[in-house]
């Protein structure tokens, strides 16, 4: 086992005749924020999919501690420590917002499918251990109160601290983001970032983000995609600096504004 949570290595994938990803190659270190960036259409969500086992890469490799990843599909992430929050949150509308974080936190049981068909053996106690992980996590984020609430009854700002619970309740090694930003306000993209650092404490993040400020903010380091290629990879600050990304995003050296300065305008830093 070495010390990266995930490495992906000469990672390619392939729709058609339509190349999304071509050797793509980079490492999330343990208790660190990584950051996936790129224009639209970039690969991001392809590698996502890849590591979540969606999609079958064509070639390269996935190691989860230097082990490799093969033939997993996304049921078996929670086994892995890998944890997922999607772009679209993914809520279940005619549940409430325990029951919903209670899907996140069912790994934990251990009676299997008999007990939980009959109520026997470990079934209650299990019921139990899920439940209290569910409810310890609604405290964390901040929305116990909404707890019998129906998602769509709720802001969308707490549907999304209701998503993060659901990814965050059974404490993944690894954690997806995936555009957890979207959507929010600034006081809310400003209590995400403190969430995100403070994961570190307990794990890694992969952080798909078009809100550069958060980017630049809660990333330990950087990789830039352009067209499925890694055109950079490092700190944010050399990341800010690369004329590679620069292009990428704004095109050529005409284009005028820096779309990846934290205290650049609010069309910039949300990559639009």
């Amino acid at each position: 086992m070495d010390g990266h949570v995930l490495s992906v290595e000469q990672l390619t994938v392939a729709f058609g005749g339509l190349t999304a990803l071509d050797r793509v190659t980079f490492d999330v270190p343990h208790r660190s924020v990584v950051g996936l960036i790129g224009p639209n259409g970039a690969g991001k969500t392809t590698v996502f999919n890849a590591v979540s086992g969606v999609v079958r890469p064509r070639e390269g490799t996935l190691r989860r501690h230097g082990r490799p990843l093969r033939r997993h599909r996304p049921h078996h992430l929670p086994r892995l420590g890998i944890s997922r929050m999607l772009q679209g949150l993914g809520l279940f509308p005619g549940m409430t917002v325990l029951e919903n974080v209670m899907v996140g936190a069912d790994p934990l049981a251990t009676g299997g499918l008999p007990g939980m068909l009959t109520g026997l053996g470990r079934a209650p106690r299990d019921e139990r251990r899920v439940r209290e992980r569910a409810e310890a996590a609604l405290h964390e984020f901040g929305v116990a109160d909404t707890a019998h609430a129906l998602p769509g009854t709720l802001p969308y700002g707490v549907q999304k601290r209701v998503a993060l619970a659901r990814a965050c309740v059974c404490s993944p090694e690894l954690l997806l983001l995936d555009e957890p930003a979207s959507g929010l306000a600034a006081d809310e993209v400003s209590e995400l970032a403190e969430r995100v650092r403070g994961m570190r404490a307990h794990g890694s993040v992969l952080l798909v983000e078009h809100h550069m400020d958060l980017v630049m903010r809660v990333c330990d380091r950087v990789v830039v995609l352009d067209f499925g290629r890694v055109i950079a990879d490092g700190t944010p600050d050399e990341v800010r600096a690369d004329p590679a990304v620069e292009r990428a995003y704004l095109g050529p050296p005409e284009g005028d504004g820096d779309l990846l300065a934290p205290d650049g305008p609010e069309e910039a830093r949300d990559g639009r």
